[in-house]
This record gives structure tokens, C-alpha cells and sequence, in this order.
């Protein structure tokens, strides 16, 4: 023990990392059992997912704000809560069913079963023939609905765009979302929109949920649903075609494979849509010890919304995003506010990171002493995957070094596996002002990304800590350190 204690200190040394610092971050003890006491609170039913702008969103900035004043982070400013409006859509319920003419006999789907609506699907009742146009473009190099007639019809197409792409950008760039599709659906005359989920990023039985559809405007009355792959196949198999067939004669031919279907759909969407809904950041600060790196700042961010719920029965608990990083955030409040550190340190838990990082934006926009932050060090969905990944080493190799230091147990993979990474997500907001932005986030993980089953027991305790003690090591050194990260005297500000 006391020899690979030397081998350590020597390693810390040559690194030019405090030796204190580190020794002190090698001696904390993170709490799994708090960690998981954190995930399963805010990853359940009565947080409702934690859509920004509900009720249940806000009930779970009333949990973090009370965890944290028990830890003694006190509120920024005297205010907790930095306000702010979000696009909206709480879905009330949904019906999906198909059916043949004439038949008494329906196919009833399950919403967060074989189904989910689109984030910001619009209101209404349409019962219809049922169309498939692919991929929805209607451009003239490549229209999917030129030989179909859509009118008064519902229009079944798959998400995302062809895949290696055959077509140009050109033509594809004008139907990426599902409101993109949706406009164009519309546009020909269809009274819905039924978009079989192709994403990589959940299985083909999962439901898949997401806030952010595309830009405005929103359709009002005209309902987006998005049925699972297996859903989707069938919808389609009864009719004697299978998506892969298709998709595949598509690509071949680099011709349109639309047809018309002899079933009839029927939807029924009660959604109560608000394009300003109130909702808010969490902000926190635990003043730092020194006289003068307490003027200082280091920014922890962790954003704390989800995609809510739908209709009483489909939830999307959201444990491992974001519930997961809220913990680790959290957590590193506990451990310093036992030995304040130098520099203060201020916590943010944003909201409407779902709907294009608002939050974060939000925060960049409104914080007063923008120029002494530092460091801004995010962490998000630790809870699932086989290692750790650290985002932002190709802008800001000192940052990122510090947290490869702090990797005590050796397991992870500190670097994007393809190339050098720049941050992302909430941090895009930090670094597009010139703050040093790292993201800890894992690789292979978000095994349950946006379903009802990203509930807490699924959550991995142990990558979990793990991410906790990068993020509180790394932050410790930031904090009590001789991090020279940011300085008026050697870089140019953007703002």
C-alpha cells in the first residue's frame, strides 16, 4: 500500500497535479446509497418525467432546492429559481387504432407500449385511409407523394433520412423532424401524421418520447404519432410489404416507393399545447474560502428536466437521463460543503435542456459575473454503459487533463474513441463564450434513452459512483487547486 502510494504522489508530481488535492480526492467517500435514494426519488410517478413547464417539474426544482440547502449552497443571488418560457405540450390522452372497412374488428395500440405522440403533436380526431410515403419529401428531385393522393388521408412514413444518404442534402435538408414531415403531410391535404420510429437509440419494441420535434410553427390540430418498429411493421406486414423491403428497393432504384393501404387508422389526440409555459434553472452557489478566489467561479451543471408523461398511463421516468447526473451534482454539493473549497463553486440544474439546451443558454445569458467562471464541468446519463467518456479535449486539454488525473480507479475511456472531442450539449453554451467546458457522460450507455424504462432499478450503481468521483475530483481540483484555466490576461473573450 505505501509503495503504490509513492508510485501515486510521484505520478501527481510529474503531472504537475497538487499532490494535496489529490490526496484529499482519493480520500472521498462517495455515497452510492445516496446516489441511488436521489435516482429513485426524481425518477418517480409523481414527478410526472419532468417535462419543463408542468407541475411535475416543478416539484422536482423543490426537491434539488431542498437537498441543497440542507448541504449549505445557498441560493444565487437570494434567488433559487432563474425563470424563464418554454414551448409546452402536456398530451392528455391518445387513441390509436387501425381497422379494415367494414370489419368490427380493431387493432388497439398502447400508448408507451406500441406507441408515443410526438412531443409537439398537435390536438384532434381523424379516422382515415392510411397512405406510406417514406421518408415524407416531396421535393422535385425526389417526391414521395407525386403518384399518391393524400388527401383526407393519414400519411405513414419512417423518421430520420436515408441512411447511408443516396440523396442529396439538397433535397433531403427540408424534411429532417417530424414537424418538417408533418408541414409536408399537411400541406398534400393529410389529416395526421403516423412516423415509425427507425432511431438507433432505443430498441424496436420501446415507445420513444422526445420534446423537441422541429421548429415552429405548430400544428395545432394535426396529431404526430410515432409508433415503434414493431408497431410500424404491423401496420405494414397486413398489407403485404415489410419496411425493410421497402427502404432497401428504395435505395436501389432511388425511386419512390409510396402506396396507398387498403386499412383505415384512427386517432384521437387531447393535447393541451402552451408556447410560453413558465419553468426554471436551479442555481446554487457555495462560497469559496479564499478572499480572492472566491470571486472566482466553477460551474457544476447537470440539467434536471426530461419528457414528461403521457395520457396517466405512459411514463418516461428519466433515471438514467438526467436523474443520474442530478445525483452526481448533488453528491459533489454534500462532499464540499464539508471543506469549502477556494474558489466558489455554483450548481446548476437546467431546465428545457430537451427542447435545444435552453436552459443552459438561458443561464450564459443571465449570469451576472460571466467573466470570472472558470470552468464549466456538466455531467450527464452515468448511470448505464461499460466506461466513462470525457467530452471536450480537443478545445480544452488543461480542463480535460485534470480529469483524466482524477480517474483514481483506472477503468475509463477518457477520450472519444473515433477523434479528439469538443463539448457538447449543455456545454455548447459555455464554450461558444471561450469558458473551458468538459461534459462526463458514459460511452455505450443510454441503453433506455427517452422510454418508460429508464426507471431507477435499471440504473448501473456502480458506473454511477464511479462518474460521481471523476466529477468530484475533477472539481476539486478546479476548486482548490492551482487550475489557471481562464485568465483576462491570456485570452481573447467573446463577449
Amino acid at each position: 500500500m505505501k509503495k503504490a502510494t509513492l508510485i501515486f504522489l510521484a505520478i501527481a508530481s510529474l503531472t504537475g497535479i497538487n499532490a494535496a488535492a489529490q490526496t484529499t480526492i482519493q480520500k472521498a467517500e462517495v455515497s452510492t446509497d445516496t446516489l441511488q435514494k436521489h435516482v429513485a426519488e426524481l425518477a418517480a410517478a409523481v414527478y410526472e418525467g419532468r417535462m419543463a413547464g408542468t407541475t411535475g417539474y416543478n416539484r422536482a426544482t423543490k426537491y434539488v432546492i431542498d437537498r441543497l440547502r440542507s448541504y449549505g449552497v445557498k441560493p444565487h443571488n437570494g434567488e433559487w429559481l432563474q425563470w424563464f418560457e418554454t414551448e409546452c405540450n402536456q398530451i392528455e390522452n391518445c387513441k390509436f387504432n387501425s381497422y379494415y372497412a367494414g370489419s368490427d374488428d380493431k387493432t388497439v395500440f398502447i400508448l408507451g407500449n406500441d406507441f408515443a405522440c410526438a412531443g409537439m403533436t398537435g390536438r384532434g380526431y381523424a379516422d382515415a385511409q392510411a397512405v406510406f410515403c417514406g421518408y415524407g419529401i416531396d421535393n422535385p428531385a425526389f417526391d414521395e407523394y407525386a403518384h399518391v393522393d393524400a388527401r383526407g388521408k393519414i400519411v405513414i412514413v419512417v423518421t430520420g433520412l436515408p441512411m447511408p444518404s443516396w440523396l442529396p442534402s439538397t433535397v433531403t435538408e427540408n424534411y429532417v423532424s417530424l414537424r418538417d414531415k408533418a408541414r409536408t403531410a399537411q400541406k398534400h391535404g393529410a389529416v395526421a401524421l403516423v412516423a415509425i420510429n427507425m432511431s438507433r437509440s432505443c430498441l424496436p419494441y420501446e415507445a420513444q418520447a422526445r420534446i423537441y420535434n422541429g421548429g415552429l410553427p405548430h400544428l395545432n390540430t394535426f396529431p404526430i404519432l410515432q409508433p415503434t418498429r414493431i408497431c410500424g411493421e404491423r401496420l405494414l406486414a397486413d398489407e403485404g410489404w415489410d419496411i425493410d423491403t421497402v427502404l432497401a428497393n428504395m435505395a436501389a432504384s432511388m425511386k419512390p416507393q409510396s402506396f396507398h393501404l387498403r386499412k383505415r387508422l384512427e386517432i384521437d389526440v387531447n393535447a393541451k399545447y402552451n408556447p410560453s409555459a413558465l419553468t426554471a434553472n436551479v442555481v446554487g452557489i457555495l462560497e469559496g474560502s479564499d478572499k480572492k478566489l472566491r470571486n472566482e467561479y466553477v460551474v457544476v451543471g447537470a440539467h434536471l428536466d426530461h419528457v414528461g408523461m403521457q395520457g396517466e398511463t405512459a411514463l418516461f421516468p428519466g433515471a438514467d437521463d438526467n436523474a443520474s447526473g442530478v445525483a452526481a451534482a448533488l453528491e459533489v454539493a454534500r462532499q464540499l460543503s464539508q471543506q469549502r473549497p477556494k474558489r466558489s463553486v455554483v450548481f446548476v440544474f437546467f431546465s428545457a435542456a430537451e427542447n435545444q439546451y435552453q436552459g443552459s443558454q438561458i443561464f450564459v445569458s443571465n449570469f451576472s459575473p460571466l467573466r470570472r467562471i472558470e470552468a464549466f464541468i456538466n455531467i450527464e446519463a452515468v448511470s448505464s454503459g461499460d466506461s466513462l467518456v470525457v467530452f471536450g479535449d480537443n478545445k480544452y486539454p488543461t480542463l480535460w487533463g485534470i480529469a483524466s488525473n482524477a480517474d483514481t480507479a483506472g477503468i475509463r475511456l477518457m477520450t472519444h474513441p473515433a477523434t479528439k472531442s469538443n463539448p457538447k450539449g449543455d456545454a455548447v453554451a459555455f464554450d461558444a463564450i471561450g469558458i473551458p467546458s468538459i461534459v462526463i457522460t458514459t460511452l455505450n450507455g443510454r441503453q433506455h434513452n427517452h422510454v418508460p424504462s429508464d426507471i431507477a432499478e435499471n440504473i448501473d450503481r456502480w458506473i454511477l459512483t464511479q462518474s460521481t468521483r471523476l466529477l468530484l475530483g475533477t472539481v476539486r481540483e478546479v476548486a482548490f487547486g492551482d487550475y489557471q484555466g481562464r485568465s483576462l490576461r491570456s485570452r481573447a473573450y467573446k463577449f
